[in-house]
């Protein structure tokens, strides 16, 4: 491969078993010779911006995300071709430490990553479940922008990962308001139309490699989320609670061209358009 793959990822826990298949040679053993994996810690939006714009070739990314793109006018630009995690993902849902009568009915201003991110997206599922009026959005890019959003009073809440949240509800920075579950499996793996086959294939089962790997040695997977200066986490017993409950996909290429696998996409079609988020 004489060009070089890059693949966009979320900087975060779930990205572990691609750290140990580029660590442990496995792309490279599957035929990737020249790729560079580029972290994006604004989320699936920014990946499927850069998708489009061809920044990127593979991006490792939010179901929900992904599928809202291409039932809204991106197909045929990129495409999911590999499941990643199929477990569910608890998003939690944050305000500002300092709103202690705000409950979910109160929410008017909600801030997201980016429009069409999973933050963006579980938004509206989060106003059908909950009966809520729609939303004013504010942009914040990043994790970090969306802590500030709440507490200065831009915003009255934003929604992402419960267990990269929780660091900060237990130093008092912000304050949890609950949870809600993606009724579908949570991370796929999509490429652009220009990758060629043999790419993608080459991907996916050096990440498959990478995800057995960490099934057979979770305590190394613990270890690195806990020591990686890139990591955000800081507390072993959720990092253990986290490893217990997620589950990677056993069958990343073949899973996606079988029939359960339609049935998810339809099922999140479903839920997207009752929530108004595609038609």
């Amino acid at each position: 491969m004489a060009t070089t793959v890059r693949i966009g990822f979320v900087p975060e826990h779930y990205a572990v078993p691609l750290v140990f298949a580029k660590k442990l040679g496995y792309y490279e053993e599957s035929g990737l010779d020249k790729y560079e994996f580029v972290p994006y810690p604004s989320g699936s939006g920014h990946l499927i911006q850069s998708l489009k714009k061809r920044e990127i070739d593979i991006a490792v990314g939010l179901t929900e995300a992904f599928v809202r793109g291409i039932s809204t006018g991106d197909e045929g630009e990129y495409s999911i071709v590999g499941q990643y995690v199929t477990s569910p993902l608890r998003w939690a849902i944050s305000t500002g430490i300092g709103r202690k009568d705000l409950t979910i009915a109160d929410i008017k201003k909600v801030g997201i990553s980016r429009l069409g991110s999973g933050s963006h997206v579980m938004s509206f599922v989060l106003a059908m479940e909950h009966g809520l009026a729609p939303f004013e959005y504010q942009v914040q890019d990043n994790f970090a922008n969306l802590r500030a959003g709440v507490n200065n009073g831009t915003t009255d809440a934003f929604m992402w990962e419960y267990f990269t949240s929780k660091k900060y509800y237990d130093s008092g920075d912000i304050r949890h308001l609950g949870d809600i579950y993606t009724p579908w499996p949570s991370w796929v793996i999509t490429a652009g139309a220009h990758v060629e086959a043999s790419v993608v294939d080459a991907f996916n089962r050096g990440t498959q490699r990478g995800i057995d790997y960490f099934n057979a040695n979770k305590d190394k997977g613990i270890d690195h989320i806990l020591e990686s200066d890139s990591l955000d986490y800081n507390n072993k017993e959720d990092v253990e609670n986290w490893a217990k409950a997620v589950v990677f996909c056993d069958n990343v290429a073949e899973s996606v061209h079988q029939q359960p696998w339609r049935d998810v996409v339809a099922k999140t079609k479903d839920v997207l358009r009752e929530a108004g988020v595609i038609q």
